[in-house]
């Protein structure tokens, strides 16, 4: 019980933090000095980090040539909605100090909707990529992927204290 208490709390403090992050970021973002170089400064470093981890998946998963066009097709949606999301966040960021309330839960829905839908894609695109998987590499997505989350927050700590 204690466990799942502990994780629950590194989950709500990671999730603020993240949330904290994103604020400054957005903040950061709609500054007068330099929006758009800020934004593409952001824009640069997360693609870095999906690069990376798109990276990291394909040896993990044990990619094969036999796999290759499905393996693209799923790293490429991973990089298109990373870009979309990124796009989506500095536009709202950049209006957001002067929507009013209604506004502003409207274009939080709708960054809501944007995730829905690339979770939609990318789980159209991972399944024809799993449908492609050995047994082992089966099994082995199916752990890896369950357990997401943690090795995500691992990486965050991490990353934490590297810096």
């Amino acid at each position: 019980m204690k466990s799942f208490v502990l994780k629950a709390a590194v989950r709500a403090a990671l999730m603020l933090a993240f949330l904290t992050t994103s604020v400054s970021a957005q903040t950061t973002a709609s500054s007068p000095a330099a929006p758009s170089q800020t934004a593409a400064t952001l824009a640069k470093k997360h693609m870095d980090v999906v690069e990376k981890r798109i990276s990291e998946l394909h040896a993990k998963l044990k990619i094969t040539d036999k796999q290759s066009a499905q393996w693209d097709a799923y790293a490429q949606t991973i990089r298109d909605n990373a870009h979309n999301a990124d796009t989506a966040f500095v536009e709202r960021a950049g209006k957001l100090s002067s929507l009013n309330a209604d506004d502003a839960m409207v274009s939080y829905a709708k960054l809501a909707q944007l995730h829905a839908d690339n979770m939609q894609k990318l789980a159209t695109t991972f399944s024809a990529l799993y449908g492609r998987f050995s047994d082992d590499q089966k099994k082995h997505a199916d752990t890896l992927y369950r357990n997401e989350e943690e090795k995500r927050e691992d990486r965050q700590e991490s990353a934490k204290k590297s810096h």
